[in-house]
């Protein structure tokens, strides 16, 4: 899957929960990872975290770094 896709995607369920309270929020983008990602994909988002100017928003950095720590 291409990195801009895994980066629209990462968006699109922070944008979803970015109504809840933020610790929530940030729980709910990793769960959601953890539960319907494929080990690929997560594989692959993993290489766009570590990028600086990788286009994600806080709140699915926030989600994600907390999946793949």
């Amino acid at each position: 899957m291409k990195q801009a896709e895994l980066v629209r995607m990462a968006n699109q369920i922070a944008d979803f929960f970015k109504a809840y309270p933020q610790e929530q929020a940030i729980d709910s983008v990793a769960q959601h990872v953890v539960d319907f990602w494929d080990p690929r994909m997560k594989a692959d988002i993993g290489t766009i975290v570590a990028q600086d100017n990788s286009g994600l928003s806080d709140l699915a950095r926030a989600g994600l770094e907390k999946t793949l720590s």
